[in-house]
């Protein structure tokens, strides 16, 4: 079947892309065997598609070495990159010759695809958004750059044993990495630790030890562009000297073997979402990557047309005309004070002028109003590891604090909120505050978060530079959010207005003229059956669970967090499963209940809360009056490839944070284009949803973030929920007893008493209204044609959360830099 959206394969194409993999195919072989297997098949076919990458990647970079634009660097500590091979098909317009080629060898392209390992070098939405991001600015072209840490184990693969989540190593790289070159000509030396002189000629940080950043460049394609941008990973790799210089003179063998010390750097990603953990070997990778980062931006700087060589302007004058920083989160922070070093130290900047053009060149963005989750570094590890930027934070600190003193003179409290160093038993440095100093620019990722991070978390500093505080909405790629992971959707939609939409996703809103159109209202319900009844068939296939493909798909698919309130559905399946036994006879809406998502090894109480969801659908799932009425399945080991499964596949997106901690959610959009209806909080970018769509075209519940605020003056008293609603009692008296724990009657105390006595969610305060609002949702669902035209209204009011949008107001906003729709010329064309 020619899919339209994937590419018309002209018969040229597919004769070249078979020379091309049976070129590849062979040697393979003949380095090695004589049979091959399916990874031999699956290399073939990746090097085939890489061969169309590299033309456009030496031609883009070229094209920007020439024109000299300003670069955009995008730094982040993760980038949840997931599969590459299909998405770099799709961006290059080849999915079907592919396809073709694939099949005319008597091969299953899908099959060769899940042979590829995920790049989960990201714990979830922070490291997603970086990875949509890269392809928006490509999409775009705009001349930027991620970078970021090559981690050799990236989040743990999630397995569940006896209901229990058991981690195991993410060995990723196991079987190489065709998408990357290693760049050693590149190689960067970083330094750590040794002591501050301060001579007449400036001040030296000496006696350090040293690592070296070995970068590896993987292309990022833009959509049908020809542009192909970089993000470059580094590695951190221990000089040949290592230990060998005054140390271990003795020991040749020890010191060889301590070289491991250097290179535990880029080993493993911290698996925290949304929490801080103090320790230093991360302090470390966010130096080594801010370090390494910024030595190369210099020097791209100082190469190209306008940077040194430009009479007119002292050295560093034009930097923030030609270089823009955007800070993911806190976690590249340190960018600040060791820009301020190079330029003051190494370059011999005056400090006022350096300080200009550091805050010119940065900008931050915020992900997060938890208080746990805020970097708060004790100043007696910079002490030892950084003592230089120990020293330039103090002094940007006490400017930053006389100017504050200046404008509100004798308010000591307020100098105190707003330093960056916090007294107290422990001196620490909050990052967020550094951010916020150091930048011209200041974002949340929602309009409902941007208003809490100006009227909350950073209230004194918008009072003080309002200008410097924006919004700008997160969103996702259309490309591998609806064109890949969703071709049939994507098909029957270029069927009715074009292919437009891939790049300008607010196209979507000519399918409201289709509303009430009959063919189109059953061909959307029927991909959306398609695609159940392939997601039952793959749940069947790897994990032996049979479920209901008619039933509604009830999803719940993120990381496992109290705040994310995932024990919120679950009190609502134990609540239907009571309702059901306690009228077997009646009908009832079938449903799948799927939950799933990883929990940060250390955090018990998301532990708990898997060990609960796996029990609760051991006991629903195996009762024998329930039948195929409601099930309870946990979705292991979730991650962007799953998530590309399962996704298309659901009805119903359950998006139920407290309202006023989601800053904003990107997964809500996900399943927004593909077709699922959202129950959820007026919280994140739910919000913005609601207002696109309609609110009475979202299943809206519960509190808002007034009412939060309101019941906090008040006190939360769970209690009174407990006793005034019999439903709910029930429910916890049943976790309680042992109910779903027989042979452990006393494993979810903890979970109980939790959300008896200090619950910060206020889980029970929303009950009520969830479950009345679910009781909506099964009304609907009953309906098809009402359900699927809701779909469809929901899936035309979207365009506004792609991240084609979201880049295109970084760019223009933040950057100074204007995106462009022409493409770049191939490579198989001269250059203008």
């Amino acid at each position: 079947k020619q899919i339209s959206v994937r590419g018309i394969a002209g018969l040229g194409d597919v004769a070249e892309v078979r020379k091309s993999f049976n070129r590849h195919l062979h040697f393979t072989l003949v380095k090695d065997r004589n049979v091959a297997t399916p990874r031999d098949y699956y290399f073939a076919l990746v090097h085939t598609v890489r061969d169309h990458l590299v033309g456009r990647w030496i031609r883009t970079q070229q094209h920007y070495y020439e024109r000299d634009p300003k670069r955009i660097y995008y730094l982040s500590l993760e980038f949840y990159m997931g599969r590459t091979l299909q998405n770099t098909m799709v961006n290059l317009g080849l999915q079907n010759a592919c396809d073709e080629a694939i099949y005319q060898l008597g091969l299953d392209l899908e099959e060769l695809e899940e042979i590829e390992e995920d790049a989960g070098l990201g714990n979830g939405g922070l490291g997603r958004l970086a990875a949509c991001f890269l392809d928006s600015m490509a999409t775009l072209g705009l001349a930027a750059y991620g970078y970021g840490i090559r981690y050799e184990f990236g989040i743990f693969n999630q397995k569940i044993v006896d209901g229990w989540q058991v981690e195991e190593a993410d060995d990723w790289l196991r079987y190489g990495n065709p998408w990357e070159k290693a760049r050693p000509e590149y190689m960067l030396p970083v330094h750590f630790y040794g002591r501050v002189e301060h001579t007449p000629d400036g001040v030296k940080w000496i006696d350090t030890q040293v690592v070296l950043a070995m970068p590896y460049d993987t292309p990022v394609p833009g959509y049908k562009n020809n542009t192909v941008n970089t993000m470059r990973l580094w590695s951190a790799k221990a000089p040949n000297d290592f230990n060998l210089q005054e140390f271990n003179m003795g020991d040749y063998i020890e010191a060889v073997l301590d070289r491991n010390l250097a290179e535990n750097i880029s080993r493993v990603l911290y698996p925290n979402d949304n929490f801080f953990e103090g320790k230093e070997l991360r302090l470390k990778q966010e130096y080594f990557v801010v370090a390494a980062t910024l030595q190369d931006i210099i020097r791209r700087f100082k190469s190209s047309k306008f940077g040194c060589r430009d009479p007119v302007r002292t050295c560093f004058e034009t930097f923030p005309d030609k270089v823009a920083i955007q800070l993911n989160d806190t976690h590249p922070a340190l960018s600040i004070p060791e820009l301020m070093r190079i330029l003051v130290d190494v370059e011999k900047v005056d400090w006022d002028k350096a300080w200009e053009i550091t805050k010119r060149t940065c900008a931050y963005t915020n992900h997060t109003v938890l208080p746990e989750a805020l970097e708060r570094w004790p100043v007696s590890m910079f002490e030892k590891l950084l003592p230089r930027h120990l020293e330039i934070i103090y002094a940007l600190n006490q400017m930053h604090l006389d100017h504050v003193a200046a404008v509100y003179p004798g308010d000591i409290d307020r100098l105190r909120r707003m330093s960056v160093i916090e007294e107290g038993d422990c001196k620490r440095i909050n990052m967020a505050h550094l951010c916020v100093i150091g930048s011209h620019a200041v974002n949340g990722v929602a309009r409902i978060h941007s208003d809490i991070v100006k009227n909350s978390v950073f209230k004194d500093f918008y009072e003080l530079e309002p200008e410097k505080f924006q919004n700008k909405t997160n969103g996702i790629t259309p490309r591998r959010w609806l064109l890949l992971c969703n071709p049939g959707l994507a098909d029957i939609i270029a069927e009715k207005i074009g292919e437009g939409f891939i790049t300008d996703l607010s196209q979507l809103k000519k399918l409201l003229d289709f509303i009430d159109n009959e063919t189109f209202i059953r061909n959307v319900a029927k991909v959306k059956q398609e695609n159940k009844l392939k997601f039952a068939a793959y749940l069947e296939e790897q994990y032996k669970v049979k479920i209901n493909p008619v039933s509604m798909f009830d999803v719940q698919v993120k990381r496992i967090h109290e705040y994310k309130r995932q024990l919120l559905n679950c009190l609502h399946a134990i609540t239907l499963y009571n309702r059901i036994r306690c009228n077997p006879s009646k009908s009832f809406v079938p449903r799948t209940i799927m939950i799933g998502g990883k929990a940060a090894p250390g955090y018990h109480m998301a532990k708990m809360i898997i060990k609960l969801i796996t029990s609760i659908g051991e006991v629903i799932n195996n009762d024998p009056y329930v039948g195929d009425k409601l099930k309870v399945i946990f979705l292991e080991n979730y991650r962007v490839s799953l998530a590309e499964k399962v996704i298309p596949a659901a009805d119903l997106s359950q998006q139920i944070s407290t309202a006023g901690t989601e800053a904003s959610g990107t997964g809500n959009m996900k399943f927004m284009v593909n077709g699922a209806l959202t129950i959820g909080t007026m919280d994140g970018a739910n919000v913005e949803m609601a207002e696109e769509a309609g609110e009475e075209n979202l299943f809206i519940f519960g509190m808002r973030v007034e009412d939060v605020e309101a019941l906090d003056r008040k006190g939360y008293n769970a209690r009174e929920y407990y006793e005034s609603l019999p439903e709910l009692r029930q429910a916890i008296d049943q976790i309680s007893s042992g109910f779903f724990s027989p042979r452990d009657p006393g494993c979810f105390r903890d979970v109980v008493n939790m959300l008896m006595y200090h619950d910060r969610f206020k889980v029970f305060a929303d009950y009520e209204a969830y479950i009345k609002c679910q009781g909506q949702v099964d009304q609907l669902f009953m309906d098809p044609r009402e359900w699927t035209r809701k779909v469809i209204r929901n899936i035309a009011c979207s365009g506004k959360f792609s991240s084609d949008r979201t880049i295109t107001e970084y760019a223009r906003e933040i950057w100074g830099v204007e995106p462009s729709a022409t493409a770049i010329p191939p490579p198989n064309l001269p250059r203008n």
